[in-house]
């Protein structure tokens, strides 16, 4: 490997792949695809219940953690892949290094990350088995602050705006812009 190659090669705890696509007419759980076109507005066939909330254009996609998602299960959460309302379930991307305004490629699309995802009531349904509630392990005030060193640090998902339209298969790489060659 040359000099050139180290530097081109994403970090590791940036470079992933999509483990599970999820639309729905609105709320949760979403439910798998095996593809969907992203564009500005989010991933054809998705819907939101709550546009003031969700949605547009800066939340176009939300993304979150499968390591994470596994993390609450063995907590006693019964969540899975897109019960949290995610349209992409991430494997191998450590989301505590993840930071708005860092472009992803992911498939034929482009991303830039924009805010955290505040967990809502619409969540209380996994609330029923654990002791504490599903959104006090996905958010806190550190996070709410910005405060990057909380261990919650985008365990709820982060929101995506679509900067580049595209074809998002399950299974692709998902790589920080910047290290893609």
């Amino acid at each position: 490997m040359g000099a050139s190659d180290s530097i081109n090669s994403p970090a590791p705890e940036l470079l992933g792949s999509v483990h599970q696509i999820s639309i729905s007419k609105g709320g949760v759980p979403k439910l798998a695809v095996p593809e969907a076109w992203a564009n500005p507005l989010g991933l054809e066939g998705d819907g939101h219940f709550h546009p003031q909330f969700h949605g547009g254009p800066t939340k176009a996609l939300l993304l979150v953690s499968l390591e994470d998602l596994e993390a609450l299960r063995a907590d006693g959460y019964p969540v899975f892949p897109g019960a949290l309302g995610e349209n992409l379930t991430i494997r191998g991307i450590d989301f505590r290094k993840l930071r708005s305004g860092q472009r992803f490629v992911v498939g034929d699309a482009a991303i830039e990350l924009t805010t955290l995802r505040q967990p809502c009531s619409a969540l209380d349904v996994y609330n029923q088995s654990a002791g504490t509630p599903i959104q006090k392990r996905l958010y806190d005030a550190q996070a709410k602050a910005g405060d990057r060193s909380t261990p919650v640090w985008a365990a709820g998902g982060f929101y995506a705006a679509v900067v580049q339209r595209g074809l998002i298969h399950t299974g692709v790489t998902i790589a920080l812009a910047d290290h893609v060659v």
